[in-house]
C-alpha cells in the first residue's frame, strides 16, 4: 500500500544552455550515463544523456526507463574537465558529480530537499531502455474494447475509461478493476507493467467483461486526487458499477469488484453500502488498519534488504509516536510543530552529526504534507474490518507468499474473520507461493525488484481469479 515516489514528471522543459569552460573536455564526455535513485523501496534507472551542441556547449537530456520517460530536456549543464553540474529546475532536482575515470561519475542527486548518492556509469548500449513486458495482450482480439465517459454526480467529475466486452450476444458478467495508493492510470502501469491490462485481456478472453477507469484527476479523469479519501475514491468504484447497470450486453444482477491493494480496501466499502454489488476479489487487499500495514510493511521490507532488525523496531517506535500526533491533531500546521518536536527529541539521543541531523529534519518537513494529507489521515485510522463485516456477496481474496507490502499471513485472516463475524462463509482465500504484492514471480519480495522482473502479472493467478468468477454462475 505504500505509495512509491514517482521522481520525474513528464513535463518538456526548456532548454538552458551556459558556454562550456573546457571544450575538449565537454566532447570526452558526450554520450549516455546510468545509474539507479532509490524511490520509496524502489530503484530508478535514470539516464543523462550529454550532447555538445553549437558553441561546444553541453545539452542534455534525461531519461527513466523504469518509468517510460524519455528524452526530457534538463539544464544548463556545467563541467570544468572534473566537476559535473546538471540542474533540472522544474524537476526541483540536480546532479553533482565527480569524474573518477572515463567510464564513472560519482556524486548526488538532490530533489525536493532530498539529496541520495548516485554514481553514473557510461552507457554503450541504449538498448536498455526497452523493456520486454512478454505478456502485454497481442491482437487477435475475441473482445472489443470501447472507451466510455464514467459519471460521479457526488463530486460532479467525469472519469475516463475502456470496456471490454467478450464477443457474442451476452449478458456476460463483468469486473470492476479498483487500483491502489496512488494516482495511477486505467492500466495501473507501473514501472513498464502494465497489470489491469493485463487481467482485462485475460478475463475478456475467457468471457468476462472488464471496466477499468483513470483514477480522478489522473489521465483522462476529471477531478483532483491529491485532496481524496479512501472514502471519495469508493464514490468513483460506485458510480462505474451504475454506469455498467446500463450498458447493454453485460448481466446487471453479475457486476463484481476486484481491488488490489488500497482498491482491496475501497471495494469492501462500495459493497458495504450497496448489496447490488455480486462479488469481490481483494487481490493484496488490507484486512488490518492501515497504521498496522505501514509498520509491519517497514519492517518486511527492511529486513529483506538487510537492516539491523533492533534499528528497524526503533524506527517503528518513532513512527508510532509520529502517527499518534496525526490520528489526534487535526490542525496540519500544529501536527507538524508537533512531529518536528518530537522527531527533534528523539534524534538527540543519537551519536549522528549534526548535519546528519539536520537533514533528517529536512526530510521529515518535506514528508509532514503527505503524512498529514487527507488521504493519510484516513488510511491510518480506518479499521478494514468495520466494512467486511457488512459485506454479504461472495468474496475471493488472495495475496502472494512473498507480499511484504501488504502481508497475507495477517491481512487474509482478518478479512476471513470480519466477513464470518458478519455471518458470510462465502469467502475463499489462498495465498500463491513465491509471489509479491504485485502477483510476479520474485526471488525476495522486494519492490526494487518489480522494474527487473519481466513478469507482469502470474498466469496462474489470472485462471484462478477467472475460474473463480464463472464459478459462481
Amino acid at each position: 500500500m505504500k505509495k512509491i515516489t514517482i521522481l520525474f514528471s513528464l513535463l518538456i522543459l526548456v532548454l538552458q544552455i551556459i558556454p562550456a569552460q573546457n571544450n575538449s573536455d565537454n566532447k570526452s564526455i558526450s554520450g549516455s550515463w546510468i545509474g539507479k535513485i532509490p524511490a520509496g523501496g524502489i530503484s530508478l534507472r535514470i539516464i543523462f544523456n550529454l550532447s555538445v551542441i553549437e558553441n561546444d556547449s553541453l545539452a542534455a537530456t534525461l531519461d527513466s526507463p523504469d518509468q517510460g520517460a524519455k528524452n526530457i530536456k534538463i539544464g544548463p549543464v556545467s563541467y570544468d574537465g572534473k566537476i559535473i553540474n546538471i540542474k533540472a529546475p522544474l524537476l526541483l532536482g540536480e546532479y553533482k558529480g565527480t569524474l573518477k575515470n572515463d567510464t564513472l561519475f560519482e556524486g548526488t542527486w538532490e530533489q525536493a530537499g532530498r539529496s541520495v548518492s548516485l554514481n553514473l556509469n557510461r552507457l554503450k548500449d541504449k538498448t536498455i531502455f526497452a523493456l520486454n513486458r512478454p505478456q502485454d495482450p497481442k491482437p487477435p482480439f475475441p473482445y472489443t474494447s470501447e472507451d466510455v465517459i464514467i459519471t460521479n454526480d457526488n463530486f460532479n467529475i467525469k472519469l475516463s475509461g475502456t470496456l471490454t466486452i467478450p464477443n457474442g450476444e451476452g449478458p456476460f458478467p463483468v469486473v470492476i478493476l479498483i487500483t491502489g495508493s496512488g494516482p495511477q492510470n486505467r492500466n495501473e502501469e507501473l514501472l513498464g507493467h502494465r497489470p489491469f491490462l493485463i487481467i482485462a485481456d485475460y478475463f475478456s478472453r475467457n468471457g468476462i467483461a472488464v471496466l477499468r477507469y483513470d483514477d480522478r484527476g489522473t489521465g483522462k479523469s476529471q477531478g483532483s486526487y491529491s485532496t481524496a479519501t479512501s472514502a471519495d475514491l469508493a464514490t468513483d468504484a460506485e458510480a462505474a458499477y451504475n454506469y455498467l447497470k446500463t450498458c447493454r450486453k453485460i448481466n446487471p444482477e453479475f457486476i463484481g469488484l476486484a481491488g488490489h491493494s488500497e482498491g482491496g480496501l475501497i471495494a469492501p466499502i462500495v459493497a458495504s453500502a450497496d448489496q447490488g454489488i455480486a462479488f469481490i476479489i481483494s487481490m493484496a487487499g488490507p484486512g488490518v488498519k492501515g497504521e498496522e500495514i505501514l509498520h509491519r510493511q517497514n519492517y518486511d521490507i527492511g529486513k529483506a534488504s538487510g537492516a539491523n532488525v533492533k534499528e528497524l523496531e526503533k524506527g517503528i517506535a518513532l513512527n508510532r509516536k509520529l502517527f499518534a500526533v496525526v490520528n489526534k491533531v487535526k490542525d496540519n500546521k500544529k501536527a507538524e510543530e508537533k512531529m518536528i518536536a518530537i522527531f527533534k527529541k528523539e534524534i538527540d539521543k543519537d551519536t549522528s552529526s549534526a548535519e546528519v541531523k539536520e537533514t533528517a529534519i529536512k526530510q521529515l518537513q518535506s514528508s509532514v504534507a503527505t503524512i498529514a494529507s487527507p488521504w493519510f489521515r484516513y488510511f491510518l485510522a480506518v479499521n478494514p474490518a468495520d466494512f467486511w463485516k457488512k459485506v454479504k456477496c461472495p468474496v475471493l481474496a488472495i495475496n502472494g507468499e512473498m507480499d511484504l507490502q501488504v502481508a497475507a499471513e495477517v491481512n487474509l485472516p482478518a478479512i476471513k474473520k470480519a466477513l464470518k463475524s458478519g455471518g458470510n462463509d462465502s469467502v475463499t482465500t489462498k495465498i500463491f507461493p513465491g509471489l509479491n504484492h504485485l502477483f510476479q514471480h520474485c526471488k525476495k519480495g522486494l519492490p526494487a525488484e518489480y522494474g527487473e522482473i519481466e513478469e507482469t502479472f502470474s498466469p496462474e493467478v489470472l485462471k484462478f481469479m477467472s475460474d473463480w468468477v464463472l464459478g459462481l454462475k
